[in-house]
This record gives C-alpha cells, structure tokens and sequence, in this order.
C-alpha cells in the first residue's frame, strides 16, 4: 500500500482514481480531516502532511504502508521537518520502506546527504515556454505618488486585458487585504467579461470552488502563496507576480512571532511563474526588477530556522519525537535558539523538564497542537 502526503489534495486524488479507473474511495482512497475514504483493500492513499502526522501516534513505524511519497517537500514547514526527520529514523529500522522525495524547487544535494546520500532524479516537466516581463516601479522624488503593488498589479492586469482577449490571469498578492482592494480596482477599471475571483485559505470550500469551475467568462484571479503550490488553477495564461508574501518570523530579542510582507525567494517567484506555462505559452509579469530578482536567496528559509523554538520544543513533547537537539532535522536549529526556547518554557512553568509538559498546562496544549496538525 502507497502513501502519499499532498498539500493540495483535490486535484491529485481525482486524478489518480482516474488513472485506475475507479471510483475514489476503492483502489484510491483519501484521509482529511473528520473524513476517511479509504478502502480496506486500497492501494493508494492521499492525506496531507499534518494527518500523516497524528498517524504516527499510532502507528510508530508506519507499517501501515510499504512506500510513502512526500510531495511538495520544497515548503519546508514544521509538518514536513518533522516528517522528514521520522522518515530518516524508519528507514534505519525498516528495511522494506521505500521513500520518495518530490519537488520542483528543492536543494536536492542537502535532502540527498540528509538520506544517506540518496539517489537524485531530474524529470523535466511538461512546460511551454513563460515570456517573463519585469515591469518594476518608476521611482519617483515624491514617495507620495509611489505606486503600491496593488496598483501595480491592476496596471499589469488592464494591459494584458488590452493585448489579448483570451486567457485566464493569476494575480499574486501577500495579503487578504490587498486581494480584496486589487479585486475592487481591477472591477472599477471595468475589464469587459471577466469574472474577478479572490483566493486565499480562509475562504470557505464552496468559494475556493468558484476558481476551478468552469466559465464562459475570461477568470482573474487574484490569490495568496496558496495558489503558488498548494493548490493548480487550470487554464492560466498569465501571471502577475508582487514578488511579496507573508512569512512567519521570531525574533528572540522581543519574544514575539510576527508575520511581515517580505520579497519571495527566488525559487517561489519561478514556482509562481510555472503557474502559466502548464497548458499553453505564457506571459510571467513580474512587478520589481531583474536585479532585484537575482539578488534575493535561492530558496526560502525553512520554518524551524525562524520560528518560535519554545512552540516547536513543546510541539515535539506532544508528538514524542524526542529532544530537539537529537532530532534529524534537515537544517538543524542554532543551539543557542533552543536554549531560548527551553528557557522561556521554564519562566512560563510550561515544562518541568526536557520531556514532560507541565500539568496543569498539558490539556490547552494537546488541544492546540492537534489544530496545529491538522489544520
């Protein structure tokens, strides 16, 4: 039996129950949360990595499943450090497991060492050509009369509109704030038929659904980095990247976690460009400048290197990965980190010591780390 942990899991269980040619729910199953589809019999099966993860509380060693294909590893989120770090300790004592580490955008030279020196696959994907178009701010002597990125992208947006009069468009922004005001401008420069579209996360199923059914009318979508690899919108033609996103940072010096709008990695800007060359030619906009682009990190910095270790540390308590310093993470945390983590827990008389939560505190806790994980 297959495993198979996916951030998005719509298009792929649909999918794979189409390539067997069976219902879902047979040779193809799927686990969400508060909902199991899954055969006693079947043979492929599709959750996402926070299930996976309540599944090794009882399940130690995942003997459940033969091979377990993680996808979309690239994301580098506390679910997926944890998962990798589990992995790397099974394969040590199962000797029939197979694992396979998918992504597009992955430093494969530090997972292949992470693993024993694992073999790497490259298989090249089916792309059409992307025209990318680096169309940065005009810098102006009075900031006043600085364009925003929202208006930015309701320019690129009004020109693409004047230049072709088929193909859906993709609109990156970081906020929901800025998804809403780049949704009323673009509706105020009147695009002829199109039907403007919001995405992010907090959105309910029925109105996320609204992005993938099918319309006469020409779609502009304008979404959060969950339409950058957690979710595959059909039919996009064209891209317009703000080059921004919310990310989690700690700071230690305050204590506090914040989430601030910050330029993408290199390697999200180029997933976001992919968006568009899936089923034709595409046309990339980028709103900052080519030196810009070239300037920012490779790849963006994994969760457990800028989070809050004091949440994670109490997080592997509940979950019984052991000490933090021990775990395989795939980018260990700076020592001194997870002294500080270690040391605001016992001001806060959350832990009594390096493995048990305090009493009094266990239950609040547990109940967040299960929304943590399954969320």
């Amino acid at each position: 039996r297959y495993f198979l942990a996916s951030r998005g899991l719509g298009d792929v269980y649909k999918r794979q129950a189409e390539v067997f040619g069976q219902e879902i729910g047979r040779a193809v199953g799927y686990k969400i949360r508060f909902k199991d589809r899954t055969a006693q019999n079947a043979y492929l099966k599709i959750m996402t990595d926070g299930i996976l993860l309540a599944e090794t509380q009882t399940d130690r060693y995942l003997k459940a499943y033969d091979t377990i294909i993680v996808d979309e590893a690239h994301e580098r989120n506390l679910n997926i450090d944890f998962i990798l770090g589990i992995l790397q300790t099974l394969l040590d004592r199962r000797d029939d497991l197979k694992l396979v580490i998918t992504s597009a955008t992955i430093d494969t030279e530090k997972f292949s060492k992470a693993f024993g020196d694992a073999p790497v696959i490259e298989v090249s994907g089916r792309m059409y050509p992307v025209d990318v178009r680096y169309q940065p701010p005009e810098s102006s002597k009075d900031e006043n009369n600085d364009s925003t990125h929202v208006e930015l992208a309701t320019q690129a947006v009004s020109r693409l509109l004047k230049e072709s009069a088929r193909g859906d468009i993709l609109v990156f922004m970081p906020t929901e704030q800025d998804i809403r005001d780049t949704c009323e401008l673009i509706e105020a420069s009147k695009p002829g038929k199109s039907r403007i579209l919001p995405l992010y996360a907090r959105l309910t199923g029925a109105e996320q659904a609204r992005v993938f059914a099918r319309s006469s009318e020409r779609k502009i979508i304008v979404a959060t980095n969950v339409a950058e690899t957690s979710l595959t919108i059909p039919g996009i033609k064209y891209v317009v990247d703000s080059g921004l996103a919310r990310i989690l940072r700690y700071s230690p010096r305050s204590r506090t976690t914040s989430l601030p709008v910050v330029p993408v990695s290199r390697s999200s800007a180029d997933q976001r460009k992919g968006r568009c060359g899936r089923v034709q030619k595409g046309i990339c906009v980028r709103l900052y400048a080519e030196d810009d682009y070239q300037s920012r990190p490779q790849y963006t910095r994994p969760e457990i290197l800028r989070a809050n270790l004091a949440e994670v540390i109490l997080r592997m308590i509940a979950l019984r990965l052991g000490d933090i310093a021990d775990f395989p993470f795939i980018d260990r945390p700076d020592p001194k980190s997870i002294k500080d983590g270690f040391d605001l827990l016992y001001e806060l008389g959350a832990i009594h010591n390096r493995f048990q939560v305090s009493g009094v505190r266990r239950r609040a806790h547990d109940d967040a780390v299960a929304v943590s994980y399954t969320h």
